[in-house]
């Protein structure tokens, strides 16, 4: 059994392939299990809708490949927030958030990120966070009736952009199925920008840390940073990531139409490799 496991973002390959192209591509560049998106888009929503011999060809796809698809990352709620003041888009979130449980059970995925916003296109207010929390108290009702994780993603916006934040929440909801799944692209950035330490609030999440995003950043941008050319400290937060018993890992960049994906994808792979090698390496030297 390995010490850890590697994901691939599906977004960083182009969404012009077949799931069993996508599940080859990650196979060939050495990662352990693909992450689906559940975006905002209504092709992505359409996904929910799948049906359950769509569902299982899916699978079998999975099985020929040897290749699963372990996570989920469900950014459909920036467009359909838990938190709105308009009813009728609360109740979308909420279907939403039942569907990608179902499909998530019928997937075999263990773990679905949630976008860790009360709203994204309106104002935030002490009316948005209040419907948001009621809506996470029947999301995770939900998941736990499938026995399936959610995680809060650390967002660039104010209300999650830190793991102590997230944590916030998950003590108040107080339930085994909501925990944390950190970007440490946004948790390095909200560090630089309030003057405090990453890896110390990487540590306050410890005991509720499902998976973390290994994503580059710069101050101020958030997307689209070629690994090695921002301010991650990568090596740091591995460490720090395992020495709290976090095993799953995902890669997350973007396929942007240019250059050769998949020679992106074997450099992206290779970058975070010798990031784990070089943790392993400092923690089996003497002290």
């Amino acid at each position: 059994m390995k010490a850890y496991l590697i994901g691939l973002y599906e977004k960083a390959m182009p969404p012009t392939l077949s799931w069993k192209e996508k599940l080859e591509t990650a196979k060939s560049a050495g990662y352990d299990f693909v992450e689906i998106s559940i975006d905002e888009t209504e092709e992505k929503l359409a996904r929910l809708a799948m049906s359950k011999a769509d569902r299982f060809m899916l699978v079998q796809d999975m099985h020929e490949t040897q290749m699963p698809i372990m996570t989920m990352c469900l950014s459909g709620h920036r467009k359909y927030p838990l938190g709105s003041e308009d009813p009728s888009v609360r109740a979308r979130g909420l279907k939403i958030m039942e569907d990608a449980i179902e499909l998530a059970g019928d997937l075999g995925i263990r773990i679905i990120q949630l976008a860790g916003y009360d709203v994204y296109y309106d104002a935030s207010n002490d009316n948005t966070r209040r419907l948001f929390m009621d809506g996470l108290k029947m999301a995770v009702k939900m998941a736990a009736a499938k026995a399936v994780l959610l995680a809060f993603e650390t967002m660039e916006t104010e209300l999650l952009n830190t793991v102590e934040k997230a944590m916030g929440f998950v003590r108040h909801i107080d339930s085994p199925y909501l925990l944390v799944y950190p970007d440490c692209g946004n948790i390095t950035n909200a560090a630089k920008q309030y003057g405090r330490d990453e890896l110390e609030d990487l540590r306050s999440g410890k005991g509720s840390i499902a998976a973390l995003h290994l994503k580059e950043t710069l101050p101020g941008k958030f997307r689209e940073i070629p690994y090695g050319t921002g301010h991650v400290n990568f090596e740091g937060i591995i460490q720090t990531a395992l020495s709290m018993n976090v095993r799953m890992f995902v890669t997350e960049f973007w396929y942007s139409g240019e250059g050769d994906y998949r020679k992106t994808i074997q450099m992206s792979k290779a970058f975070i490799d010798k990031k784990f090698a070089n943790v392993f390496s400092l923690l089996s030297c003497p002290a």
